[in-house]
């Protein structure tokens, strides 16, 4: 049973997001649960992408984009502000979150051209988890997007040849999906 905002216990947002080690999730959780009752937490949230802490910054990442796998249409009043992160960002733990939450809004073919292109040059990331990411961001972009999906194509192909083990499985299992649409 979910608790109602009213009655959770009122801890700040950088109390939830903070502390802990690095390589944990933290308390997020909680706050998952927060704004998935209180939508109006959710600005705080996004507004913590930008906080000088790079511990937080990932978290609301991590929050947000499993915010928005259920309620998408929530990143729409931040596109802007987030088009202009991925392409600003080298925080690896914001650039594979960015690279699945960015395909949820809803892009003119300018602002669509301009993430996609920001997905490829995550492609040279040191990152194996940001470049398996990335090419979920581009698979989901190519499935709506019927003109960009033969390159899309070409690089989940390079992507099984020559990427990581991870990439390797994730770009098989976009291919086997974008090649149904093909068919």
């Amino acid at each position: 049973m979910m608790i109602p905002a009213s009655r959770m216990p009122r801890k700040n947002i950088l109390q939830l997001l903070a502390g802990g080690d690095r390589r944990t999730i933290g308390c997020v959780d909680e706050v998952v649960a927060r704004v998935s009752n209180d939508r109006e937490f959710f600005a705080k949230l996004i507004a913590e992408l930008w906080s000088d802490n790079p511990l937080i910054r990932m978290r609301a990442a991590d929050a947000i984009e499993k915010i928005t796998r259920r309620y998408p249409e929530l990143l729409q009043r931040y596109k802007n502000e987030l088009l202009g992160l991925m392409a600003e960002t080298q925080q690896q733990g914001l650039r594979w979150h960015l690279a699945v939450m960015i395909p949820r809004i809803a892009l003119n073919e300018r602002e669509q051209l301009t993430a996609v292109s920001s997905l490829i040059g995550y492609l040279e990331d040191s990152s194996s988890i940001v470049k398996t990411f990335t090419l979920q961001g581009l698979a989901d972009f190519a499935q709506r997007e019927a003109a960009i999906r033969p390159r899309v194509i070409e690089i989940l192909r390079e992507a099984t040849r020559k990427g990581t083990p991870a990439m390797k499985a994730r770009g098989g299992k976009l291919l086997v999906r974008l090649g149904k649409m093909s068919d």
